[in-house]
């Protein structure tokens, strides 16, 4: 018997063997990736391989490849794919300060994305926007306040965008480095921000010192931080377009910083070169000078119509082709989409991953960290028992687009201010609701009969997404999705001040808004002032634990908010002269970095900076941050360098900066590092990066403009 079970044994091991080997190459889970693409592509025809240069790949039935659509989008949670978390947009996550945040929020994004992906294909869906690549997240500077876009990036600083930036893709993409949890990509490469209306045919004109230090500088820490994809942009740079340009593509990109990963097209941004700059003569034209670029995926249609052609008139080879395709192939395999199973332990995750309680709370958390309190003049925060009611109004206060921005999911858990306002009050409260006013009516106002006579009044006014946005979405905007103007609208401003005519009894405003607006305005109107960007799904529960004190507000300003657009070079201008904390030496509203608390907090060194670093050092020091308030809460430390009085030096960048708990009462010892490296220029007449010689300073500040602790040092 044991004879019979053995030789059974042997010839179920012979034949498992035999299935092994005839498995191909690209569906072995086991082999190094690079031999599994090689595989693919000496298994596919030349028709094949171009319909799968496009963002909507058919299937490959012959193999039992299914379709694939690329053109997902999680910027702040899994976008326009039905039930999932909504976060806080973008600049309202980077007004957290916090990385480890920001990496969990993205942490959990991509753990939804790979349920949704699971749910979906298991019932044979292949849909646009619920695959486990994302075209997020968006790393152009934030360089002027009138872009309608900006509210999609961490704001103006190079490095807080690139240590924001870094974080996100981390958590999108795990940190295995044979897998990917999702794919994640880094756009618009290169130079983008604006003008929305001329973004198709816009050419920037920059020198490389502008280039380098403040646009590439986010891009090149991501590339190192292993970003799987690089969008290129509509417009062109320096004359050539972005998505076939050598400098950016080849030069730098790949054989300067050695990315080796996916380039995707901005979405038509092909058609753009030939139609719209007339950079490149003919639609074939463009096509191949693509694919040459090593563009593999176009959202668009040209590389799947015309590159046949290209390579029959021998304007590319199949070699060019393969090249281009080996790095979508690359991403699927590691993401595990030729693995007979799924990647483990993604496979795995279900409903029961999406928009659960633990991602809820902590879109909560984030919304909390990140609204940014501007003035209090002690009414805040309010304590329950001497407010028995209170009116919640203001044409933002029951508003679902104030909460989801642009690029947004939806579920049915969306928290209004109002709602929030109510619940946490409780129902021995009398909260009332009222529109107040609308975007445009400077006459006629609701609500200010029922807010004299409540005990305080919370105005929730600002803009939302149809008034800044991306061109064609924000379609309320006057100016193609920008901001003409720092001002809210009229309307409000008059609701305001007629609001604030009515009683002396407190306001409390709340501005929602994805850039800088003008505050002043109305600022003589309120007692307090929160801007709560778009504060995403729990918005209305975080305002509320603002409000009654359950969480003392620690969000900081990731951009310059700027008295008047006349302080500013013109829109089109992207040299950095005049512009951002780094160059503009003016009044300002609030400075970048500001952010007020319910506490009060003291600094001293604890170790101090040395006196003398070289290029190969780092700069390292501690600081004792003291919670001198009534209030636990949390503060955030700010490391700025200030450079020698030399042409074109900025005159502070942030270099470091760490979020702390401290109890009231209590302490906490931070610890910050800074590579000389970090403080290195681009030296226009060599063409390299150059550390300059001189005295520096290390300055710990409460935002760009208020310093507290200075530390002089030689760099020589």
């Amino acid at each position: 018997m044991l004879k019979k079970i053995y030789q059974l044994a042997t010839v179920l091991a012979l034949m498992a063997g035999s299935l092994y080997a005839q498995q191909p190459v690209f569906r072995n889970a086991q082999a190094p990736v690079d031999a599994r693409v090689k595989d693919l592509l000496q298994t596919l025809t030349l028709d094949e391989k171009i319909s799968l240069l496009g963002f909507n790949s058919p299937a490959i039935d012959r193999l039992q490849i299914p379709s694939y659509n690329w053109w997902n989008e999680a910027l702040h949670g899994i976008a326009r794919a039905g039930e999932a978390t909504v976060y806080p947009q973008a600049i309202g996550m980077s007004a957290t300060f916090n990385q480890a945040l920001v990496q969990e929020v993205a942490n959990t994004i991509s753990t939804e994305a790979r349920a949704k992906y699971n749910l979906s294909v298991a019932m044979n869906r292949r849909l646009w926007y619920m695959g486990l690549d994302f075209w997020t997240p968006n790393i152009n500077l934030f360089r002027d306040p009138r872009w309608g876009r900006g509210q999609e990036t961490y704001g103006e600083d190079p490095f807080l965008t690139a240590s924001i930036g870094t974080s996100f893709i981390t958590g999108l993409q795990g940190t295995d480095p044979m897998h990917l949890k999702t794919a994640a990509c880094a756009k618009h490469f290169a130079v983008h921000s604006g003008p929305e209306a001329d973004r198709h045919t816009f050419n920037v004109q920059i020198d490389e010192k502008d280039l380098r230090e403040t646009y590439l500088y986010a891009f090149k820490h991501l590339v190192d931080a292993h970003v799987a994809s690089i969008m290129c942009a509509y417009n062109r740079v320096n004359g050539e377009p972005c998505c076939t340009g050598k400098t950016l593509l080849q030069t730098i990109l790949r054989d300067e910083w050695g990315f080796n990963g996916q380039t995707v097209t901005d979405c038509g941004a092909l058609d753009d070169i030939y139609t719209r700059h007339k950079a490149i003569p003919t639609r074939l034209e463009t096509a191949a000078a693509a694919v040459k670029a090593k563009v593999g995926m176009e959202c668009g249609t040209i590389l799947q119509k015309d590159v046949k052609e290209a390579v029959e008139k021998k304007l590319l080879t199949v070699a060019d082709v393969d090249s281009a395709l080996s790095q979508n192939l690359r991403t699927q395999m590691k993401l595990g989409m030729f693995d007979e199973n799924g990647l483990a332990p993604y496979n795995r995750y279900g409903a029961d991953s999406v928009h659960n309680a633990y991602h809820v709370a902590l879109a909560r958390k984030t919304a909390e960290q990140g609204m940014v309190l501007l003035k209090n003049n002690g009414v805040l925060p309010l304590q329950k028992e001497k407010y028995s009611s209170i009116m919640v109004l203001g044409s933002n206060a029951a508003a679902a687009d104030a909460l989801v921005a642009n690029y947004h999911g939806i579920n049915g858990n969306l928290v209004t201010f109002a709602e929030g306002i109510a619940a946490a009050a409780g129902p021995a409260t009398a909260v009332q609701y009222d529109l107040g006013c609308d975007y445009k009516d400077t006459v006629h106002f609701g609500g200010i009969w029922a807010a004299e006579n409540s005990d305080v009044s919370i105005a929730v006014i600002g803009l939302t997404p149809v008034l800044e946005g991306e061109e064609g979405d924000a379609f309320l905007s006057a100016s193609g999705g920008d901001k003409a103007t720092l001002s809210l609208p009229a309307s409000q401003l008059a609701f305001m001040k007629k609001l604030r005519a009515a009683h002396k009894k407190p306001i409390i405003a709340v501005v929602t808004a994805g850039s800088a607006v003008d505050i002043a305005a109305i600022e003589p109107y309120a007692d307090a002032i929160i801007l709560a960007w778009y504060p995403g799904e729990q918005g209305g529960a975080a305002l509320a634990d603002l409000v009654f004190g359950n969480v003392s507000p620690s969000g900081h300003l990731p951009v310059t908010f700027y008295r008047s657009l006349n302080d500013l070079p013109d829109y089109k201008d992207y040299s950095l002269k005049g512009r951002t904390y780094r160059y503009f030496n003016g009044e300002v509203q609030y400075p970048f970095g500001f952010g007020l608390s319910y506490t009060t907090f003291s600094y001293a060194w604890a170790q101090a900076p040395k006196n003398v670093y070289a290029l190969k050092d780092t700069i390292r020091f501690t600081v004792n941050v003291q919670n001198t308030g009534n209030y636990d809460a949390d503060d955030v430390l700010q490391a700025y360098i200030q450079y020698p009085q030399m042409e074109r030096m900025p005159l502070k960048e942030l270099k470091g900066f760490k979020r702390v708990t401290v109890n009231k009462g209590g302490q906490q010892t931070v610890e910050l590092s800074i590579p000389v490296s970090e403080l290195q220029k681009w030296d226009l007449p060599t063409r390299k990066w150059k550390l300059y010689k001189g005295q520096y300073t290390v300055a710990i500040g409460k935002n760009a403009n208020e310093m507290v602790l200075q530390q002089k040092f030689a760099v020589k």
